[in-house]
């Protein structure tokens, strides 16, 4: 008897609970279905707001911006017999940081970037006789972009470019570059930047003067920005340096990064970013990195 009064008491319990589950589901459309104008009304607002952003960027004035991605990785392996550090632990430290101030002007402009990616990891494997694990560099990059230029029609100017490119923790200014060079520059929107220097010196700083070259030859940089669907914006930048010197290994060079980026409440969101270079004095493989993680924008 008692067996039978626990097994009506378990199936009344789960009728319940499977009520309540209903019940909740039923609750969570009805609140959806609630939203579903107000969400429609919304999204005609949000772009609005950003034709709204696009016309008071072609304003004159200093116009000012920043935004980070943030990934951090933590991994924990206690006696796991498949991998070949059964007790260990791993932890990856990545972040990225983008600026910008530019002076928009009648007659001239003065844009102004800077980024830096730092990242690093540490591997404790927990192994006897091996050292205490610290962290290591795997990710280290800084870049500075100054270009003014001089208004000759509503989309053309003559500019002067300055890139100066290195790295931080590790080595700084072994390597470092710096581009200096004359040109025009191509605005045909306010979110889309194109610069041509045909006149463009590549400065190369290094202890090894075999490894790296310095040489004349060609900047083109070309960045962009935008908001795409529901508020995700991209920023993609390719700078690259065509060199008129032949040798071997190639003195040129480009970087293509693109970054992406989701608001979710108060600046905080998503964010992520990938860069592709090719620069066969660093390497005769193509280089990459990406981040995934917590973004923020001010």
């Amino acid at each position: 008897m008692r067996k039978v009064f626990l097994l009506i008491l378990t199936v009344t319990f789960c009728h319940l609970n499977a009520q309540t589950l209903e019940e909740l589901k039923a609750q969570k459309a009805d609140i959806e279905a609630a939203m579903a104008p107000i969400k429609a009304q919304l999204d005609p607002l949000q772009a609005q707001i950003a034709d709204i952003d696009a016309k008071i960027a072609k304003f004159p004035g200093w116009y000012k911006g920043a935004f980070g991605t943030l990934g951090l990785n933590f991994t924990g392996l206690n006696n796991w017999y498949s991998n070949p550090n059964p007790d260990s632990k791993s932890t990856t430290i990545l972040g990225s940081f983008n600026g910008f101030a530019n002076k928009i002007e009648d007659k001239y402009f003065w844009r102004n970037n800077g980024s830096l990616n730092l990242g690093w990891q540490k591997l404790d494997t927990n192994k006897e006789g091996e050292p205490d694990a610290k962290f290591e560099p795997v990710s280290d990059l800084f870049n500075v972009t100054s270009l003014f230029g001089y208004n000759l029609t509503k989309t053309l100017a003559a500019s002067a470019l300055g890139e100066y490119r290195t790295s931080v923790i590790k080595n700084f200014n072994n390597p470092g570059y710096l581009d200096l060079g004359v040109g025009a520059t191509w605005t045909p929107m306010s979110n889309l930047v194109v610069v041509f220097h045909p006149l463009n010196y590549n400065f190369i700083f290094a202890d090894n003067e075999n490894q790296f070259t310095s040489s004349l030859g060609c900047k083109i940089v070309a960045d962009y920005n935008t908001t795409l669907y529901k508020g995700v914006k991209w920023r993609s930048n390719l700078t690259s340096f065509l060199s008129y010197k032949e040798n071997d290994p190639s003195l040129s060079n480009f970087t293509w990064t693109n970054g992406f980026s989701f608001t979710l409440v108060k600046g905080v969101g998503v964010g992520i970013e990938h860069a592709f270079r090719i620069n066969r004095q660093e390497s005769a493989d193509n280089q990459s990195y990406y981040i995934v993680g917590i973004s923020y924008a001010l």
